[in-house]
């Protein structure tokens, strides 16, 4: 453990007080989904990419437009369509016969917040079109290649795969992302709040500006040091590596998992969990923090085989019952 715990503790808790004001300038507008706007933050504070499924009206993309809104950044929604081509996202070489060259003209994809909207709604060949800008923050166009913006984030939202004309990611893509959250419908309650909020027909919300892009940069640095013990990595490397071979953990899973999560999964779990312990305001991650990110950073990484989707189970299911049989530390 650090010498100077302490006075990360006293750091950490001065920045958690840096975002409280976005979280309430972000109330104003959207009713309930804090989980949903815990996982943006954990992605912009880690630099990681969120997927978002849930059906049609839960104010997914009113979420992404009010963060984005809030932290001065520059936001492009781009709508997946099937006819929608790679052009379309990433810009394409226009000729211009006055002078008889070719000229570089951007696409949305040049902007620090993407919102991937519907991102199933297209195929494959589209949906690619994201995998180097999402990897390696830049993109080709003709012979050249284009840094993007820093912060470069991409929240894409996704209809439920059952649901009439979508089609499945790429694995490769899926990958990328660092976790899928998945929402519900709201409470009671909270559709009241939304009801009377929402029932004019004449709406202006104007969000205030409360944090810029270099606040994110001075914010990521101080989740870096949050402290990760050694038991804790252990603990994180064996949920991952349970996905792949469970029989090892003592799991009776055999015949479920097709393919198990990747190590990109264990790196996205350790940030995720720094940034959810320092959300929480505290400089240490616990063991609590690995579990209730780990279906978020998992469920998207593990395959199930034809005999689990043929007994209903889900790869949530899966990660319930690793997590529920290995030991805590």
């Amino acid at each position: 453990m650090p010498n100077s715990l302490t006075e990360l503790e006293r750091k950490v808790a001065l920045a958690r007080r840096r975002v409280e004001p976005l979280l309430q300038e972000v109330g104003r507008v959207i009713v309930g989904l804090r989980p949903l706007l815990d996982r943006l933050l954990i992605g912009l504070l880690t630099d990681g990419h969120i997927l978002i499924e849930g059906v049609p009206g839960l104010a997914k993309t009113l979420a992404v437009r009010t963060l984005a809104g809030a932290m001065q950044l520059h936001f492009h929604r781009i709508q997946f369509t099937p006819d929608l081509l790679p052009a379309d996202i990433i810009g394409t070489l226009v000729f211009n016969p006055r002078t008889g060259e070719f000229t570089v003209r951007r696409g949305p994809i040049f902007a620090q917040v993407i919102l991937a909207d519907e991102i199933n709604r297209s195929p494959a060949k589209v949906q690619s079109a994201l995998l180097e800008a999402m990897q390696e923050r830049q993109v080709t166009i003709g012979d050249e290649t284009f840094s993007l913006a820093h912060p470069f984030l991409v929240l894409a939202t996704q209809n439920p795969i059952e649901h009439e004309g979508t089609y499945p990611l790429p694995e490769a893509q899926v990958d990328r992302f660092m976790m899928k959250v998945k929402l519900d419908y709201p409470s009671r309650e909270e559709e009241l709040a939304i009801l009377d909020r929402m029932g004019a027909i004449q709406q202006r919300w104007e969000v205030q500006a409360v944090l810029g892009p270099q606040d994110i940069d001075e914010l990521r640095s101080l989740v870096d040091q949050v402290y990760v013990s050694e038991k804790v990595n252990e603990y994180m490397v064996d949920l991952v590596r349970a996905t792949r071979r469970p029989q090892e953990y003592g799991l009776d899973l055999g015949g479920l998992i097709d393919y198990g999560a990747s190590p990109r999964a264990t790196i996205f779990l350790k940030r995720g969990a720094r940034a959810l312990a320092f959300l929480d305001g505290r400089a240490y991650i616990t063991p609590d923090d690995v579990k209730a990110l780990a279906p978020d950073v998992l469920r998207h990484r593990i395959i199930l085989t034809y005999e689990a989707e043929a007994e209903g189970l889900t790869a949530d299911g899966i990660i319930s019952r690793i997590l529920s049989h290995l030991p805590v530390p």
